[in-house]
């Protein structure tokens, strides 16, 4: 329930800072760049080690590299909306039911793996969640700020966020149907598609291809608390070890 909860909150958490903060495009920039470093950090820390730790570890890197593909097509549907382009767009050449089939199975698939989770609040968990904030803030921003939402029924865009906010539950309830030794396999495929999305964000060519410092601070802050949480995670404090 604890899963669920903040699964949801997160989303909602986003979607609510988007509606009205989200005309401020950098803030959201930064939001992206700082979970960035976060994401590849958890990926880097927990979710690859966890995957060639497991039996079949030797020969998952093809379900990475499946993972990171899949998130390139979906990328086809969502437009780059998980790298921050959504200024690049409209409401004529994303189309909302595109652009919740793609959110919608980027979601699902990440929840899966969430079955298996021993903890209440695994790293794993916290990716999604610190990953979900900033994906949520753009949709939030690009749904309930276009130019002709005052003209239309806001239901449309409240199903989109509903749908985004209950794909990883869902995604964890099925994932209760499959045999446990299928985890490795699905969290390799988590794992190519945090790597893709925190990559892209991180790497993007910069205007000019000038060192920016801000992206770096807020990359190195990002990776920072990643790896504060793996070690009390995996070093808890002395009197709460078991």
């Amino acid at each position: 329930m604890i899963t669920v909860v903040l699964l949801i909150l997160s989303v909602i958490t986003g979607v609510f800072l988007g509606k009205h903060f989200g005309k401020k495009e950098k803030l959201a920039k930064n939001l992206l760049v700082l979970s960035a470093g976060f994401l590849i950090t958890i990926c880097l820390n927990e979710v690859f080690p966890q995957v060639y730790a497991s039996e079949a570890g030797s020969s998952l890197g093809i379900f990475v590299i499946a993972g990171v593909l899949l998130q390139m097509i979906l990328e086809a549907l969502t437009k780059g909306f998980e790298h921050g382009h959504f200024h690049h767009h409209n409401e004529h050449n994303i189309l909302p039911v595109a652009l919740m089939v793609g959110l919608f199975i980027h979601a699902f698939i990440e929840g899966i793996p969430l079955a298996n989770e021993e903890e209440h609040l695994s790293p794993y968990l916290l990716g999604i969640v610190f990953h979900n904030l900033p994906i949520s803030f753009i949709l939030g921003a690009f749904l309930f700020n276009r130019k002709n939402e005052s003209k239309t029924s806001p239901y449309p865009s409240l199903l989109i966020v509903a749908l985004f906010a209950l794909a990883s539950p869902m995604g964890m309830l099925l994932g209760n149907y499959f045999n446990p030794d299928l985890q490795p396999y699905f969290l390799a495929i988590v794992g190519g598609i945090f790597l893709h999305i925190s990559s892209v964000i991180i790497f993007e060519s910069n205007k000019n291809h000038n060192i920016d410092w801000v992206k770096i601070g807020l990359v190195i802050i990002g990776v920072s608390l990643a790896l504060i949480m793996h070690l009390f995670h995996h070093h808890p404090v002395a009197g709460h070890s078991h």
